[in-house]
Formats: structure tokens, C-alpha cells, sequence
């Protein structure tokens, strides 16, 4: 009975303090910067302050805020003692900190942190003229590997379909035992080759068959140049943000792009305390050169002046893309932490703030916050255009597949007629004569030899 009189006046007692917490007016200590806390007249605004609003109105407390004196988010010196908003926090100067302040153990240790508002993490800022340099095979990018393959299928088989119409349709080779046809596969393979890079290549054919192959190829041949031409100038604009940089790995491998951080921030400690290889070379090289900038306007004013990497938190890199439009973060983010509201060890408004934020995130609303203070001022520039893939141009290829196949049945037929007139003529039943004429004219291998020794004969 004693203890569940006890158990249940300490809760009663924890509920007055919190109470009492609530119903007081709080001290609150922020620093500022973009877009978190700003100065509008003698006002304050910003992300943190209307999440402090939000914050405010669900646990039901009442706010002061004012700026921390020296102007630093909060680290330990080597006598152990905390400067910026969490040293007010520790002094007892200040009921709580809000403001991008990354949670971390050392923090955790001697001051209470709320559940994170906001998930950040570690990333690079560079300018988009810093692009990658021109590949050898460039020019193939328009399209996708597998449309590449399909364009030499398509070739060839236009090549081979002009060759067998050349050769079956009596209109274009009327007499096969004595007469030089043209159309060898090797001139089969250069007419077409002509017809696609629109240039041409004579002479042509003279049958009905062999035109409708030639129109379908060309017909072809004209939309997937425009596609070609359209999508190469538009994989060509001079603003590209395909960095050269695309990653850690690739900052730590060269030696042409000088690369900081923000001095004494979290970021550095994140490098000097890794294990991984290519951070610790990172962390070398800036203790190395004393690359580090003394705040984040410094780091993105390098960023812009061109040829330096500033690394800093991804969410403050975003919002240097947004403001600055000659600027581009890099894809990689590593080292994922959050942003939270600290208050002193033991506080009992610790577990209400977080429930608080818990509740505005589940709600949708710190996405919205998110979205109202980065917002872009730049223009969207134009995406680049992926490259085409075969089922694009399926409309085109089914055309020329449709070409190809009347022009052959065509020639078939042309040689089919050829076939009655002189199995007629000499009273042989029609299949024999065509079949004599298939293979007078597929195995006819040597009919141009002849024609061909007496053109080098003559003079």
C-alpha cells in the first residue's frame, strides 16, 4: 500500500511539473540562419519558428525567444566545457535550444534531445559548370542500346531485302543467264547506307519492288534522324549537371577540385572519427591544406566562385541550390542523422515535445514546412531526355517491316507473271519454269564474272 501511495504521488508530482512547464513562459535560445531562424524587422521567422508555433500549441506552453550570445551551435572544449545554445541549455540560461542541431552521442550526454525533426545527412555542393568531360561515344547517347541494335538489324535487313528484290523481280534483272545485276549485297549494303544518311546512291531501282523497299527505308530513315538530331542537341546543353564529382569516392581520388567543410562542425568530426578509407583521406587532406570555411556562407560563395567542393549537410545544401541557381549538390549522402530540440538532462517536457513532433510529421506538416521555406527561385531547367527506347520507334519499325515484306512479295510475284508468260511460250507447266528461274537466279553467283572481266578489258 505504502509503495502505491508513493508510485502514484510521484506521478502526481510529475504531472504538476509538467503542467507547471507548460503553463510557464520558456526561455527558448536559436541561432540564426537560412531558412531555419531569419530576422524580418524585430521579428524572427523561419522554419524553426513556426515549428516552434506548431510545437507550442500541441504541448501548450508559452515562449521568449532570443538569440544565443556567441553565436555557436554547441561544442565541448578541451576542459569540457559547452559553448553556444547547448552551453545555455547546460547554464541553465535556456529551457530549450531550437535549431538545426544535429544529434549526436557527445550531445546526448549532457543535455535532453527530442525525436528529430528533420533527417539530414552529409553531402557535396559544387558549381554545374564542374561537368564531366565529353566521351569518345557520346554521339551514341540519343538512344538506348537495345534501339542501336535494332537500327542494324533493321539495316541489314533492308540491305538484304533489296538484294533478293533485285534479283527476283524480272524488272529490275530481265535476262539472269546474261545480264550484270547491280545489285550485289556489298551495293545492296552502300545504297542503304546512302538512303539513311540521307545522301543517296545511284543508280536505283528500276521495279515496282524494289521502290516500295527503298520508300519504306526512307520513309525510316527520316524520322530517326529527327529523333536522333533532336535528342543530341538537347543531351548537348551547356549547363550540365552531371558532375565530374558524383561521390565521395570520386572527391578523394583527384586533386584538381580543392574541397572543405565548416570548421568545428559535426561534418569534420564525422570524417576524423571514421574508420572508412576514403573518409579519413578526405579529413587528411583538409587538415592537410586548412580547406575549411569559417561559415556556411563562406562555403557556398567558394562553391559559386567555381573549382572547390564545399561538404556540409544535405538539407543546408539543398536550400544553397535553391537560393543559388549556378549550384548543384551531388547525388551521394552519407552519415544519416537528424535534427533536434534540446532541453535540460531530465526535462519532463522531453517526452511531450517529442510526441509533438511525432504528431506534425505523421500530419504531413513538417513536410509542408519543408516545402514553404525551401522553395527554388530558379527556372526548372529542362530535363535530359532519356534515350529512346526500341518500343518509341515501334510504329517506324513495324512500317518498314511492312515495306520490306510487300517489296519482296511484290518481286515474287513480278517473277511469278515472268513465270506463266514463258512456261506459255514454251509449254512447260508454270512451276517448273519458276522453279528453274529461283535457281538460275539465287545460285547465279558467277553471271556477273563475265561482264566484269570484259569492263576490264576495254581500254
Amino acid at each position: 500500500m505504502l509503495f502505491a501511495f508513493l508510485l502514484l504521488s510521484s506521478g502526481f508530482f510529475l504531472d504538476l511539473v509538467v503542467c507547471a512547464a507548460a503553463q510557464s513562459e520558456l526561455r527558448i535560445t536559436t541561432i540564426k540562419q537560412e531558412p531555419y531562424t531569419m530576422a524580418k524587422g524585430s521579428q524572427l521567422e523561419g522554419f524553426c519558428m513556426d515549428l516552434l508555433s506548431e510545437v507550442a500549441k500541441k504541448v501548450g506552453f508559452k515562449y521568449k525567444v532570443k538569440l544565443v550570445k556567441d553565436s555557436a551551435y554547441g561544442r565541448q572544449d578541451e576542459s569540457g566545457n559547452w559553448n553556444g545554445m547547448i552551453g545555455e541549455v547546460l547554464r541553465g540560461e535556456a529551457d530549450l535550444a531550437i535549431a538545426p542541431l544535429t544529434l549526436t552521442a557527445a550531445r546526448e550526454k549532457v543535455v535532453g534531445m527530442s525525436k528529430p525533426f528533420m533527417q539530414t545527412g552529409i553531402s557535396i555542393l559544387l558549381r554545374k559548370d564542374i561537368s564531366e568531360g565529353a566521351g569518345f561515344f557520346d554521339f551514341l547517347t540519343p538512344f538506348a542500346p537495345e534501339t542501336w541494335i535494332g537500327i542494324l538489324i533493321a539495316y541489314v535487313g533492308t540491305a538484304a531485302s533489296i538484294f533478293m528484290a533485285a534479283r527476283l523481280s524480272p524488272c529490275e534483272w530481265s535476262e539472269a543467264q546474261s545480264e550484270r545485276n547491280r545489285f550485289s549485297f556489298l551495293y545492296s549494303l552502300w545504297y542503304t547506307a546512302g538512303g539513311l544518311t540521307l545522301q543517296g546512291a545511284g543508280p536505283h531501282p528500276k521495279a515496282l519492288s524494289g521502290r516500295v523497299i527503298c520508300s519504306s527505308w526512307w520513309l525510316f530513315s527520316v524520322v530517326l534522324l529527327a529523333c536522333y538530331f533532336s535528342n543530341l542537341s538537347s543531351s548537348k546543353t551547356p549547363e550540365s549537371s552531371h558532375l565530374t564529382v558524383k561521390g565521395f569516392e570520386d572527391l578523394a581520388g583527384q586533386d584538381t577540385i580543392e574541397y572543405g567543410c565548416l570548421a568545428g562542425s559535426s561534418t569534420l568530426a564525422f570524417f576524423k572519427n571514421s574508420n572508412n578509407p576514403v573518409y579519413r583521406r578526405i579529413y587528411e587532406h583538409m587538415e592537410r591544406t586548412q580547406s575549411f570555411v569559417s561559415s556556411m556562407d563562406e562555403g557556398v560563395k567558394r562553391a559559386k566562385e567555381g573549382n572547390f567542393a564545399f561538404i556540409g549537410e544535405s538539407v543546408s545544401l539543398d536550400l544553397a541550390v535553391a537560393r543559388h541557381c549556378e549550384l548543384v549538390r551531388a547525388h551521394e549522402v552519407i552519415g544519416m542523422r537528424g535534427y533536434s530540440i534540446a532541453t535540460p538532462l531530465g526535462s519532463p517536457i522531453i517526452k511531450n515535445l517529442s510526441v509533438a513532433i511525432l504528431q506534425l510529421s505523421e500530419a504531413g506538416e513538417l513536410a509542408y514546412l519543408r516545402s514553404k521555406w525551401w522553395a527554388s527561385s530558379c527556372i526548372a531547367d529542362k530535363a535530359k531526355p532519356a534515350a529512346v527506347q526500341p518500343h518509341s520507334l515501334k510504329g517506324m519499325f513495324l512500317v518498314l517491316a511492312l515495306g520490306l515484306g510487300l517489296g519482296t512479295l511484290v518481286a515474287v510475284l513480278e517473277l511469278t507473271f515472268k513465270s506463266r508468260r514463258k512456261a506459255a511460250e514454251q509449254q512447260k507447266p508454270c512451276c517448273t519454269v519458276l522453279t528453274e528461274e529461283l535457281s538460275l537466279r539465287l545460285k547465279n553467283s558467277g553471271a556477273n564474272k563475265p561482264q566484269e572481266n570484259a569492263d576490264k578489258e576495254k581500254p
